[in-house]
């Protein structure tokens, strides 16, 4: 209970840090659009395409959120700890002592942990979501799973999008839409491409 409470105590003082929030926030929305826009091409490469494969589909879409959410995590988590590392130098510098093993310092790695933990979770996120009508409908019918997956992918955008200008103080529904129509255009883009090779 003791330990509970110590770890709920650093859980609420990494929360308070002013940077925490705005850095959880820029690195699961620039996460979450990277991985959407990759599940868009994933579509047109599989679900669109002449002969569609659901096993295909399915396989490709978890595997590649998967391996983005271990990438984004790991590179996230060695930036997290080199930027630790340095405030908390530039902190026993000022203090004039070391930090090892304080209160501090497990703020700090728990920290590290939870940014890592959400920027991972993102790509997943975003996966799960497109996957479900592919899911759902089965091999019956993967062009209506694909026009599905395709409008939850732009809903994902234009719901982090609104949420972007809501906090950004600007207006939420046209910065969501600013960035549905993005999806939409390099959908088009990368359709026409597909169509070409």
């Amino acid at each position: 209970m003791v330990n509970d409470d110590g770890f709920m105590s650093r859980m609420r003082a990494v929360l308070d840090e002013p940077g925490t929030g705005p850095t959880l926030r820029r690195f699961f929305v620039n996460t979450i659009f990277d991985s959407t826009f990759v599940i868009l091409g994933i579509l047109i490469a599989s679900a669109f395409s002449s002969e569609p494969n659901l096993r295909l589909v399915i396989v490709t879409i978890t595997t590649s959120s998967v391996a983005l959410g271990i990438s984004t995590g790991i590179s996230v988590f060695e930036a997290e700890t080199m930027e630790q590392a340095i405030k908390m130098k530039d902190m026993e510098r000022a203090m004039l002592t070391s930090l090892e093993d304080t209160h501090i310092s497990k703020v700090s790695r728990l920290t590290i942990i939870l940014i890592s933990a959400v920027n991972f979770t993102a790509p997943i996120i975003a996966g799960a979501i497109t996957l479900a009508p592919f899911l759902l409908v089965g091999s019956e019918d993967i062009r209506t799973a694909a026009y599905v997956s395709l409008a939850l992918a732009i809903a994902i955008l234009f719901v982090v999008g609104a949420v972007m200008g809501r906090a950004g103080e600007r207006n939420p529904l046209a910065q969501g839409a600013r960035m549905a129509v993005a999806g939409i255009g390099a959908f088009i883009v990368c359709y026409w491409i597909e169509s070409l090779l």
